[in-house]
């Protein structure tokens, strides 16, 4: 890679963003396509934000992912906002648009592209999430649409957010939204005649890997299994759907998939998605072999 004064800069602000795969996943794709790109991650705390965006425009920083914390926060700072975006409220990459910058929302629409991939067409199916919070809004948006009903479980403590989140699908799209406590006996008997359950939560993620949100009594061969915990890639959710026979979809693949959204916001051009899977995968091994 030759970095030059011509090169554009693009860059993913979050806190913290020190094991962030986009940076990765973004240079071998620039690379690949041999385009004059460079990524690089910024950490940004909370207090800092609203001058971060303005570094942005006086850097000329063309593209931008948004992690947590800030996914919400960072839309009043913004130009505009498209109509994902504006509706899930939470904007996850930004394009530096001749100084305007412009808000989008690529989650829920990587999502359906991870479902896609594993041709697990969520059409006319009934799917349980569980989890009310950011991924669960982006994800939710994008299914409520097109499948038959929608149930979403959250914990007791955060219940209002499910709640929230159920009723304001239910005004958008008129679909057949439920909601409802997290509970063993909840989760049973939805479980029991859905086709996609997806796991919108941190349980299973490193470094709690031996943790799992569904007992594997719960699992069967057609309960197709998303998990959107992308390290491990392979969570313990994941290797107890395979044991059953089950359909499974990684989280990996969906944090790949809406970052090749914004690759294609950016860029306009047909990102190398199997270039950026790889990459992933690859950087995830090193964290791994770095412990």
């Amino acid at each position: 890679m030759t970095v030059s004064g011509k090169t554009r800069v693009c860059a993913v602000i979050g806190d913290p963003v020190k094991h962030s795969l986009s940076p990765c996943i973004h240079n071998a794709a620039f690379q690949h396509l041999k385009l004059d790109y460079v990524y690089v991650a910024f950490e940004v705390a909370r207090g800092d934000l609203e001058k971060a965006v303005q570094g942005i425009k006086s850097l000329g920083i063309y593209g931008v992912n948004v992690t947590m914390p800030h996914k919400i926060a960072i839309m009043k700072h913004l130009d505009e906002l498209d109509e994902t975006a504006e509706t899930v409220g939470a904007v996850n990459t930004i394009l530096n648009k001749k100084g305007k910058l412009i808000g989008y929302n690529t989650d829920g629409e990587g999502a359906l592209r991870a479902l896609e991939a594993e041709n697990q067409n969520p059409a006319g199916k009934k799917v349980v999430i569980l989890g009310a919070g950011g991924a669960s809004r982006s994800v939710s948006h994008s299914l409520a649409p097109l499948v038959r009903e929608l149930m979403i479980l959250n914990q007791a403590v955060d219940f209002e957010k499910a709640e929230k989140l159920a009723k304001e699908l239910t005004t958008r799209f008129g679909s057949k939204i439920m909601y409802g406590k997290l509970s063993e006996d909840n989760l049973k008997r939805e479980l029991e005649n859905a086709d996609l359950f997806v796991n919108a939560t941190p349980v299973g993620m490193h470094p709690n890997e031996n943790e799992t949100p569904v007992d594997r009594g719960l699992l069967r061969r057609d309960l197709a299994i998303f998990d959107l915990v992308y390290h491990p890639c392979e969570t313990r959710l994941l290797k107890e759907a395979k044991a059953v026979g089950a359909p499974t979809i990684e989280g990996l693949s969906m944090l790949v998939r809406q970052g090749a959204a914004s690759f294609e916001i950016w860029t306009g051009k047909k990102p190398p998605v199997d270039v950026m899977i790889e990459a992933a995968r690859e950087r995830l091994k090193q964290l791994r072999e770095a412990k």
